[in-house]
Formats: C-alpha cells, sequence, structure tokens
C-alpha cells in the first residue's frame, strides 16, 4: 500500500514539475476545502494549491500558523482525498523554525497527499529568518522530500520586501539573493510577493535564476500575458483572488 501511495505521489509531482516548465504560465487557485477545490476541478485546471489563509479563516483561526499544524494537514488530506489533481499545500514557515521541524513538515504534507508545498521565511510577520538558517530549512525540506520517493516541488518564498529590518533600498537585493541561494538549495521555484505594487517583485524575478513565481500583490489579479511575457512559470492567486473566482462561477 505504502509503495502504490510513493508511486502514484511521484507521479502527481513529476506531472506538476512538468506544469511549470512545459508552459503556458501555470496559474493555481487557492481551495480552502474539497467543495472549493471541486469547483475549480469543473473550471479546468489542471492543478491546484490550498490557501493557509483561507484554511485558517474557514476553521475560525487568523491566518499566521495560529491554526496547528495538525488541524492543517487535516484539511489538505480532505482535498486530496476528494480530488485526482496533483496539489501544493501552503505550510506557511513550515510550522518550526529548525530544519528538523521543516522536514517533518514536509514529510507529513506527502503523507497528507500533496505533491508540492510553499515554504516561507518569515514567521508570524516578524523578522526575517537568519539568512544561512533560511537557505538550510529550504535544503532540509528537498532532503526530506527526496527521501521518501515523491520529489515534492518546492516553492520557496521570500517576505524581503515586507522585512521591516531592511532599509528599503536593500530589500531588492536581498530578495535576489534569497531567491538565488533557495534555488541553489533545491527550490524548484521562488515566490517573491511585493504588496507595495511598484513593480520591485517583477524585477526580482527577472534576477533570480529560472523558476521565479512572483507577483505585485496589491494588484489583485495581474495580467497573466504581461507576467509570462516577463518570465514568470507560475501565478497563485490569494485566498481573496480564489474566492472571486468561485463567485463569478455563480454569476
Amino acid at each position: 500500500m505504502q509503495e502504490a501511495r510513493t508511486v502514484e505521489g511521484g507521479g502527481k509531482a513529476d506531472a506538476l514539475r512538468q506544469l511549470h516548465v512545459e508552459g503556458p504560465m501555470l496559474v493555481l487557485p487557492n481551495a480552502w476545502d474539497a467543495g472549493s477545490a471541486r469547483i475549480f476541478v469543473e473550471a479546468g485546471f489542471p492543478a491546484l494549491a490550498t490557501t493557509s489563509a483561507g484554511i485558517a479563516f474557514s476553521l475560525g483561526y487568523p491566518d499566521g500558523e495560529r491554526i496547528s499544524r495538525d488541524e492543517m494537514l487535516a484539511a489538505v488530506a480532505r482535498i486530496t482525498r476528494r480530488i485526482s489533481l496533483p496539489i501544493t499545500a501552503d505550510m506557511e514557515a513550515g510550522y518550526g523554525q529548525t530544519p528538523d521541524a521543516v522536514a517533518e513538515t514536509v514529510r507529513r504534507v506527502i503523507d497528507a497527499g500533496a505533491v508540492g508545498m510553499n515554504l516561507e521565511d518569515r514567521i508570524e510577520e516578524t523578522h526575517l529568518i537568519e539568512f544561512s538558517l533560511a537557505v538550510e530549512r529550504v535544503r532540509a525540506a528537498r532532503r526530506a522530500a527526496d527521501s521518501t520517493g515523491v520529489r515534492l516541488v518546492l516553492n520557496a518564498r521570500t517576505d524581503a520586501f515586507e522585512a521591516p529590518e531592511l532599509p528599503r533600498d536593500k530589500r531588492l537585493a536581498e530578495a535576489v539573493r534569497r531567491g538565488n541561494a533557495f534555488r541553489e538549495a533545491g527550490a524548484d521555484s521562488v515566490f517573491v510577493p511585493d504588496t507595495q505594487g511598484a513593480g520591485r517583485a517583477r524585477r526580482a524575478s527577472r534576477d533570480v535564476r529560472l523558476g521565479a513565481d512572483a507577483r505585485d500583490t496589491r494588484l489583485g489579479a495581474p495580467d497573466g500575458a504581461r507576467m509570462e511575457g516577463e518570465g514568470h512559470v507560475r501565478n497563485t492567486g490569494g485566498v481573496r483572488d480564489s474566492v472571486r473566482r468561485t463567485a463569478k462561477g455563480f454569476r
């Protein structure tokens, strides 16, 4: 049984990875339960993501790892049990600062049936995790996934543009430094959000070597054609974008 699950998970992970590289740009709607996931499947999306904020909100918690890892993974598992498409799970900062904690989260994400995972470099919107530790956390995630036989698609996020400890004129360089280091440590793609809408995330995506998943989150639903032309391989809508997409289906 475990071997069959590994083979199935490995196949879905490979399929999700191919969607990142074959084009066109992969658009991933964010599901928060099995019902919303089913709506996105019927809309024709080839793969789905989960929204950590949406799952937390639906269960009565605020965003920011206030929901426990067990509850988050249970919600992810409820989605994967009903949906046959590849699913990537937003696990925020990995539920623990140490590389070992991140590795355990990765193993449990795979056990829950997901074949991708988001990993952030800031916990509860405080300061960025120290650079070398942040890189080691990505490396630990990669090793943990590969050891299971399921080559999880790892999307590493840096919040350098939102880091209060960094001078504003240093944030772009730090986003690029972290993005490239995360790629070298084993991340398949890098997410560089920027809520200021100044285009800095787009500039960062050009300087991060391959696989940048970046968007100006203040813009809500960025121009997909423009993003693809700028080299983005993936665009994941936040929970608000996904709710809007769901609501449009009922109009």
